[in-house]
């Protein structure tokens, strides 16, 4: 699988090439798991941690917070993030189930262990 490519723009940070095609995950799922990862990260280490501009985390910071999902706490140049386990997700199939925030993360940690912890059963689908 090829590595994206970055884009500098006169001087500005890199910016992450647009990706093409769909994906599994929103940005909005992949920010909140960098966020969950470390609450005190900054923008610009979520955004390259995601492949994204650091506008577009910002947007999704905000977008995160006026729906309930984090909220930030300011301590001096830099923030502290809570997200809210409890909170349901947005999408009408997750919330008929009941699905929460912390659910989302658990399966998305429980994902980023299995693929760096070493296997005995060989590939999936082997």
């Amino acid at each position: 699988m090829r590595e994206p490519r970055t884009l500098r723009l006169g001087g500005m940070d890199a910016v992450p090439e647009p990706h093409s095609g769909w994906t599994f995950l929103t940005n909005h799922a992949r920010v909140l798991a960098a966020i969950a990862d470390d609450h005190n990260a900054r923008i610009r280490d979520i955004a390259a941690h995601c492949r994204l501009t650091d506008r577009a985390v910002q947007k999704i910071i905000t977008d995160l917070e006026q729906d309930g999902y984090l909220s930030h706490t300011r301590e001096g140049r830099s923030n502290t993030y809570r997200i809210d386990p409890g909170k349901i997700l947005r999408h009408p199939a997750e919330a008929g189930l009941g699905l929460t925030v912390a659910s989302l993360l658990s399966l998305l940690a429980h994902d980023e262990a299995g693929r760096t912890a070493p296997s005995d059963e060989g590939e999936v689908g082997a």
